[in-house]
């Protein structure tokens, strides 16, 4: 899978699809949703469209700038709860700092540019995350 998702996605089948027997690394980052202080839900909404597109472009960018093999990345929209997944980035590569590189490209890209936002639900209210550029936080 690749996208966007209201449901949670297993980890290593994720890890499992992308492993071939020429990478001697495969990366990963998990994000998930953390409390702080007082959060015990998020709210995530997206552009889906545009989301969709800017995410296969940044996958695009990934390959053309880092010689990786494979990139799998599920973004999470919808109501989450504290410790739940919200996006996961894998990356497959012949050496490491390839695919480490690669991994934190795109999630900075992602970061800047995919119209994602979060709302944090909590004991105290609730208040809209600032994203770091164009609106999306990872």
């Amino acid at each position: 899978m690749f996208g966007l998702t209201e449901d949670d996605f297993d980890v290593n089948a994720v890890i499992d699809r992308v492993r071939k027997p020429d990478m001697g690394a495969l990366v990963t980052f998990l994000g998930t949703v953390r409390d702080d202080g007082g959060t015990e839900v998020m709210e995530l909404e997206a552009y889906e469209e545009v989301a969709v597109r800017e995410l296969e472009t940044i996958r695009d960018e990934a390959f053309a700038r880092y010689p990786i093999a494979a990139v799998e990345v599920i973004h999470r929209v919808g109501r989450l709860r504290v410790g739940e997944n919200i996006l996961l980035i894998v990356v497959g590569a012949g050496h490491r700092k390839e695919a480490f590189d690669a991994c934190e490209y795109i999630l900075e890209r992602i970061k800047e540019s995919v119209p994602i936002w979060k709302k944090e639900i909590g004991e105290g209210g609730e208040r809209w995350v600032p994203g770091e550029s164009h609106g999306g936080d990872a």
